[in-house]
């Protein structure tokens, strides 16, 4: 934590290797987040050296070291849910779902899931509303706010997003069961 501190203060006076340093130290988990969304490591990757550059060029509205990698990792959300929301034809269909899966369930196959092969499956409207939700923890009246769609589409969304995945971890469970049957 010292070094962060320490890079911090120097990156706030424009010192190239301070900002340097902060780079290195949190660009692998900025670059994560970023290709969580957009689904592509070029795309995440133009995001995450945009995000720095806004971060470097507004380091003075961060006042404290300590709140950095929240506010960066803040940018990062934002940068790309604006990337996804330019660059792709996103849509969000209200419509009823049948519960035919319970939250519980979804809870158990969480531990399961290899969140990078999900991700690059799942499809984006699906994936920004279950990463808001989810990894950044906002309410779905945040979540609406931000994608500029109603509170129920977020929540609705949310549904689809989880009936997915746990019928792509069934479809994957079955693909295990079926292959170790092959097997004996």
């Amino acid at each position: 934590m010292k070094h962060l501190e320490e890079n911090f203060i120097l990156a706030k006076k424009q010192d190239r290797k301070g900002q340097k340093a902060l780079y290195e130290m949190f660009s692998a988990k900025m670059l994560a987040i970023a290709n969580s969304y957009t689904n592509n490591l070029h795309d995440a990757e133009d995001v995450l050296l945009n995000a720095f550059m806004k971060c470097f060029s507004k380091l003075d509205e961060c006042r404290d070291w300590k709140s950095f990698p929240f506010w960066l990792r803040k940018i990062v959300v934002n940068d790309s849910i604006s990337f996804v929301r330019k660059n792709k034809n996103v849509l969000y269909v209200d419509m009823e779902i049948a519960d035919d899966y319970t939250d519980d369930n979804f809870e158990e196959r969480l531990n399961e899931i290899n969140i990078e092969e999900i991700f690059s499956q799942m499809p984006t409207g699906y994936r920004l509303i279950f990463n808001l939700y989810v990894f950044e923890e906002k309410k779905h009246q945040e979540i609406a706010d931000i994608l500029n769609i109603t509170e129920g589409t977020s929540k609705s969304q949310l549904s689809k997003a989880k009936k997915w995945l746990t019928d792509y971890l069934k479809a994957k469970e079955n693909e295990k069961r079926n292959t170790e049957t092959a097997k004996i």
